[in-house]
């Protein structure tokens, strides 16, 4: 978690660069949703607002405002998508508790369902961590972090951060410190707890040959060698794209909030309560994890066809 920019400024430029870290965006990409963010920074400053404090009604109203400025609907539809990844960004950042402009619709816009990851790729994903890296620490850790990151949800901040502490002890649960510094407790999935096991004695071996050789040892679980002495979640980010290309899964829909996308969205599907999944998200506001309930649109359609009694086909006299 992160303190939120003073300025609306701020904001966009620091949206933007972790835009280009994680997404790989294009400079055109990037530089629209500038203009587009600068335009929507004006608007809320001449209502005496902040990036902080808009609302979902703030939100519409802009577009309103856009509506009648002339602009078209795939001009209007472009602003809210950029004004929604920013809040989206913020969210998972912890500078709001919300996204404004979530449940809001595009002006005509095509609503499309989130690309989610099938439990195939995911299977194909961790075959391929298994073989990503040219030591057996370097497979090792790669293997973990995609069994952590999919037995838990945990968004990519959290993951990366975890102290070392946390998995002493071939834990059944994780204490994940989430946004506004509130804690969580996940559970571990057993091939999870192996990955977990496996990878930390590779690391405590590392460790043991940095004291020896008298230099300062870790306190993270991945250690890196960024400020923050933890690796840093562009580069699981960057290593995330070279497994996906080893697993012949398409590189753009593998991220690591891809991956926290799949952990609710299989859970979901598999039956799990929707107030579950929410406080395994670590989701202060149950809308936010209402748009996993897509995944059962497919699964509901096929049970109705399959049991009701009116949907079965006559049979032949």
């Amino acid at each position: 978690m992160t303190t939120a920019p003073a300025t609306a400024d701020g904001w966009i430029s620091t949206f933007l660069d972790s835009h280009a870290a994680e997404q790989g965006a294009a400079r055109n990409t990037q530089l629209a949703y500038g203009r587009d963010l600068k335009d929507f920074a004006t608007w809320v400053a001449h209502r005496n607002s902040s990036f902080a404090t808009v609302t979902r009604g703030d939100v519409e109203a802009y577009l309103v405002s856009c509506d009648a400025n002339g602009l078209s609907k795939a001009t209007r539809a472009r602003r809210l998508s950029s004004v929604r990844q920013m809040y989206r960004f913020a969210h998972d950042e912890g500078w709001r508790d919300d996204n404004p402009a979530i449940r809001i619709k595009g002006p005509g816009a095509v609503q499309r369902l989130p690309d989610a990851l099938s439990q195939e790729d995911v299977t194909r994903l961790m075959d391929a961590a298994r073989s990503h890296g040219r030591t057996p620490a370097d497979r090792a850790r790669a293997t973990a972090l995609l069994e952590l990151v999919y037995a838990t949800g945990m968004r990519v901040t959290e993951l990366v951060g975890l102290p070392v502490a946390a998995a002493r002890g071939d834990p059944r649960m994780v204490l994940v410190r989430g946004k506004g510094g509130k804690e969580r407790m996940v559970p571990l999935s057993s091939p999870a707890r192996t990955a977990l096991a496996d990878w930390l004695r590779h690391r405590d071996e590392a460790e043991d040959r940095a004291r020896m050789a008298g230099k300062p040892t870790s306190r993270q679980l991945f250690p890196g060698p960024g400020a923050d002495g933890h690796l840093t979640r562009q580069h699981f980010h960057l290593m995330l794209k070279d497994i996906a290309v080893a697993a012949g899964v398409s590189p753009a829909r593998v991220t690591p909030h891809a991956l926290r996308h799949a952990f609710a969205t299989h859970l979901l599907a598999g039956g799990a309560d929707l107030r579950v999944i929410q406080t395994l998200l670590g989701h202060a506001d149950l809308s936010t994890t209402e748009i996993y309930t897509h995944v059962l649109d497919d699964h509901l359609k096929s049970l109705v066809l399959k049991h009701h009694p009116l949907a079965k086909p006559a049979k032949s006299s």
